[in-house]
Protein backbone atom coordinates (compact mmCIF):
# COMPACT_ATOMS: atom_id res chain seq x y z
CA UNK A 1 0.00 0.00 0.00
CA UNK A 2 1.39 3.33 -0.79
CA UNK A 3 2.67 5.23 1.96
CA UNK A 4 0.24 8.47 1.58
CA UNK A 5 -2.98 6.25 2.62
CA UNK A 6 -3.79 7.56 5.99
CA UNK A 7 -5.55 5.64 8.84
CA UNK A 8 -9.02 4.87 8.44
CA UNK A 9 -9.95 3.48 11.67
CA UNK A 10 -8.23 4.27 15.20
CA UNK A 11 -8.96 2.00 18.23
CA UNK A 12 -7.34 1.27 21.79
CA UNK A 13 -6.59 -2.02 23.19
CA UNK A 14 -7.09 -1.19 27.04
CA UNK A 15 -6.51 -4.75 28.46
CA UNK A 16 -7.24 -8.29 27.57
CA UNK A 17 -10.67 -9.28 29.43
CA UNK A 18 -12.57 -12.42 29.76
CA UNK A 19 -14.96 -12.77 26.20
CA UNK A 20 -17.94 -10.84 26.72
CA UNK A 21 -21.33 -12.49 27.60
CA UNK A 22 -23.23 -11.19 25.19
CA UNK A 23 -21.15 -11.71 21.92
CA UNK A 24 -22.93 -14.78 21.52
CA UNK A 25 -25.99 -12.85 18.74
CA UNK A 26 -22.64 -11.72 17.05
CA UNK A 27 -21.58 -14.70 15.98
CA UNK A 28 -22.74 -16.95 13.28
CA UNK A 29 -23.16 -20.49 14.00
CA UNK A 30 -20.46 -22.50 14.56
CA UNK A 31 -18.19 -18.97 14.78
CA UNK A 32 -16.04 -19.28 18.19
CA UNK A 33 -14.60 -16.30 20.44
CA UNK A 34 -11.03 -16.12 21.31
CA UNK A 35 -9.62 -13.74 22.74
CA UNK A 36 -11.37 -10.07 24.10
CA UNK A 37 -9.94 -6.87 24.90
CA UNK A 38 -11.42 -3.85 26.51
CA UNK A 39 -11.67 -0.84 24.19
CA UNK A 40 -12.54 2.65 25.53
CA UNK A 41 -16.16 2.28 25.63
CA UNK A 42 -16.78 -1.31 24.44
CA UNK A 43 -14.82 -4.56 23.33
CA UNK A 44 -12.88 -6.01 20.46
CA UNK A 45 -13.38 -10.06 20.34
CA UNK A 46 -10.87 -11.93 18.21
CA UNK A 47 -12.81 -15.32 17.15
CA UNK A 48 -11.88 -18.31 14.81
CA UNK A 49 -12.77 -15.95 11.63
CA UNK A 50 -12.89 -12.37 12.19
CA UNK A 51 -12.53 -9.19 14.78
CA UNK A 52 -15.39 -7.64 15.90
CA UNK A 53 -14.93 -4.21 17.51
CA UNK A 54 -18.09 -2.78 19.60
CA UNK A 55 -17.77 0.96 20.00
CA UNK A 56 -20.64 2.38 22.33
CA UNK A 57 -21.63 6.11 21.38
CA UNK A 58 -23.08 9.23 23.06
CA UNK A 59 -23.91 10.01 26.32
CA UNK A 60 -25.76 7.13 27.48
CA UNK A 61 -23.48 4.80 25.19
CA UNK A 62 -26.99 2.70 23.87
CA UNK A 63 -26.08 3.43 19.99
CA UNK A 64 -23.55 0.97 19.55
CA UNK A 65 -21.41 0.81 16.33
CA UNK A 66 -20.34 -2.59 15.16
CA UNK A 67 -17.20 -3.04 12.71
CA UNK A 68 -16.89 -6.71 11.97
CA UNK A 69 -12.60 -7.61 10.03
CA UNK A 70 -12.88 -10.70 8.33
CA UNK A 71 -9.37 -12.29 8.89
CA UNK A 72 -8.65 -12.84 4.78
CA UNK A 73 -9.23 -9.04 4.51
CA UNK A 74 -5.82 -8.32 6.70
CA UNK A 75 -2.73 -7.71 3.68
CA UNK A 76 -0.31 -6.90 6.50
CA UNK A 77 0.38 -6.26 9.54
CA UNK A 78 2.71 -4.82 12.09
CA UNK A 79 3.65 -4.82 15.76
CA UNK A 80 5.63 -1.70 17.72
CA UNK A 81 7.32 -1.30 21.24
CA UNK A 82 9.92 -0.65 23.01
CA UNK A 83 10.03 -3.67 25.65
CA UNK A 84 7.96 -4.17 28.64
CA UNK A 85 7.46 -0.95 30.29
CA UNK A 86 6.50 0.41 27.13
CA UNK A 87 3.32 3.21 27.13
CA UNK A 88 3.14 3.46 22.94
CA UNK A 89 2.65 0.15 21.95
CA UNK A 90 1.05 -0.18 18.68
CA UNK A 91 -0.63 -2.52 16.72
CA UNK A 92 -1.26 -1.55 12.57
CA UNK A 93 -3.23 -3.76 9.94
CA UNK A 94 -3.10 -3.10 6.48
CA UNK A 95 -6.25 -4.15 5.20
CA UNK A 96 -8.56 -4.04 1.97
CA UNK A 97 -10.73 -1.21 3.31
CA UNK A 98 -8.26 1.01 4.40
CA UNK A 99 -5.10 1.27 7.43
CA UNK A 100 -6.43 0.81 10.95
CA UNK A 101 -4.26 1.56 14.00
CA UNK A 102 -5.00 0.12 17.33
CA UNK A 103 -2.95 1.63 20.32
CA UNK A 104 -2.36 -0.96 22.97
CA UNK A 105 -3.06 -0.14 26.69
CA UNK A 106 0.06 -1.31 28.80
CA UNK A 107 -1.72 -4.32 30.48
CA UNK A 108 -1.70 -5.73 26.89
CA UNK A 109 1.18 -8.19 25.67
CA UNK A 110 2.07 -6.56 22.19
CA UNK A 111 3.80 -10.05 21.14
CA UNK A 112 0.66 -12.26 22.62
CA UNK A 113 -1.76 -9.88 20.30
CA UNK A 114 0.93 -10.08 17.26
CA UNK A 115 1.13 -14.03 17.84
CA UNK A 116 -3.42 -13.34 17.66
CA UNK A 117 -3.09 -11.55 14.13
CA UNK A 118 -0.29 -13.99 12.81
CA UNK A 119 -2.41 -17.14 13.81
CA UNK A 120 -5.57 -15.61 12.53
CA UNK A 121 -4.26 -14.72 8.80
CA UNK A 122 -1.74 -17.07 8.33
CA UNK A 123 -3.47 -20.65 10.53
CA UNK A 124 -6.14 -22.17 12.20
CA UNK A 125 -7.00 -19.56 15.71
CA UNK A 126 -8.72 -21.90 17.85
CA UNK A 127 -10.02 -20.98 21.52
CA UNK A 128 -6.88 -21.99 24.54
Amino acid sequence: MPAEVSATTAWQFQAEVPVPQDIGPLLVPGEVPVAAYKTFRDSAVFTDRRLIVRDSQGLTGKKVELYSLPYKSIDMWSSENAGRIDFNAELELWTRAGHIKIKLGRQVDVRRLDALIATAVLGSLTPH
